[in-house]
């Protein structure tokens, strides 16, 4: 559709209401969706975590299991010292040269006896680290599964409803295109004010479509009139006689 320049203030009405019209509709389809991409979003937030949790302990092990290694050439080197001392006790001259071999082959026994210790409690915490890892995987898997519903159930959805969004987005943007840019503005920004997205609003009963404020007769006269644009004083939304809005209908229903 291109662009027009000079329009009447009816025929504004009438492209604001389809433009209502076709948004509301995309709306519903979104709404269909729910809280599902926001859930699927926050699954995989969770798998992420759960992956990064996982690689984390398991470096922590790697670490644990070197020093492991490290401790237990600690060990054997000690060992070895001891033997060498132990043998060197038998060539001594003095008891002065006995006491110090004695005193170097107790502190490599108080060595092994350290290396020992931080063996067993680095194994203990790799026991504890792997328990740790076997509950985020099975919790992983149980997301992976979750998630996989969860998308399962949205590309349904989406799949139903992509090639009709697809058209009124199309449908969307041109009958936004009819509109003069600052009425286009105050209308997206009434849209994004209210919890329906109801920017444009026709008359019924007396009062603005889901409002129970009563428009005075003279004031519903002047909408009917279509002259000028008309906003409900109490929220603010675009006002359209009841008849313009069940052409517009029509329009739509047949063009889409």
């Amino acid at each position: 559709m291109a662009k027009k320049t000079e329009v009447s203030v009816e025929e504004k009405l009438r492209a604001l209401y389809d433009l209502q019209l076709i948004d509301s509709r995309i709306d519903a389809m979104r709404l269909m969706r729910g809280e599902l991409p926001l859930e699927v979003e926050d699954l995989e937030d969770d798998i992420a975590a759960y992956e990064t949790r996982i690689k984390r302990f398991e470096k922590q092990i790697e670490v644990f299991n070197a020093d492991i290694s490290s401790k237990k050439i600690g060990i054997d080197e000690s060992k070895v010292l001891m033997a060498k001392y132990t043998k060197q006790q038998e060539k001594v001259r003095n008891n002065r040269e006995f006491n110090s071999l004695t005193k170097e082959i107790e502190f490599q026994d108080l060595e092994i006896q350290l290396y020992e210790k931080r063996i067993k409690e680095a194994k203990v915490k790799i026991v504890h680290k792997n328990v740790i890892i076997t509950e985020t995987k099975e919790k992983l898997v149980e997301k992976k599964e979750h998630l996989k519903h969860k998308k399962d159930e949205l590309d349904d959805i989406v799949k139903d409803t992509e090639k009709e969004e697809k058209i009124l987005l199309k449908k969307s943007k041109e009958y936004s295109q009819l509109i003069d840019d600052h009425l286009l503005k105050a209308y997206n920004r009434i849209r994004s004010n209210v919890r329906n997205g109801l920017a444009v609003v026709t008359v019924e009963r007396g009062a603005a479509g889901g409002s129970f404020f009563t428009i005075p007769p003279q004031r519903q006269l002047e909408i009917a009139a279509r002259k000028k644009i008309i906003t409900d004083e109490h929220s603010g939304r675009i006002l359209v006689d009841a008849q313009l809005a069940e052409e517009e209908k029509e329009k739509i229903a047949n063009l889409l």
